[in-house]
């Protein structure tokens, strides 16, 4: 079993800042972890993703490249996302995710969190 805490949504103006953080404990160590996102009325889509055994990999959503960093602290088995500049679009239910051990990283998760709001009024 992997459980994934969330943290740190929240409501922002847009341009702001936000951070997330996800606390995965359980059957460890994971393949990878990261956020996907959900807007009303849209498809689920990635936001970020990053190997926890090889940290140098990561990907990003086409409409955060730039704007958001994903991090890891394998210390603490703890995945981050700072969000920069945030605009009205990114408003949605970001959701932590994983991908056990032997999963392919880049695939569809094994494993999702409740989910966090984050609203960016204009």
């Amino acid at each position: 079993q992997v459980h994934l805490m969330e943290s740190g949504g929240g409501s922002v103006q847009a341009g702001g800042s936000l951070r997330l953080s996800c606390a995965a404990s359980g059957r460890l160590p994971l393949n990878a972890l990261g956020w996907y996102r959900q807007a009303p009325g849209k498809q689920r889509e990635l936001v970020a993703k990053i190997t926890t055994i090889s940290t140098a990999n990561r990907i990003y959503g086409d409409a955060v490249q730039g704007r958001f960093i994903i991090s890891i602290n394998n210390a603490k088995n703890t995945v981050y996302l700072q969000m920069n500049n945030l605009k009205p679009d990114d408003t949605a239910v970001y959701y932590c995710a994983a991908n056990r051990r032997y999963s392919t990283w880049t695939g569809e998760p094994d494993v999702w969190g409740q989910g966090t709001q984050v609203t960016v009024a204009s």
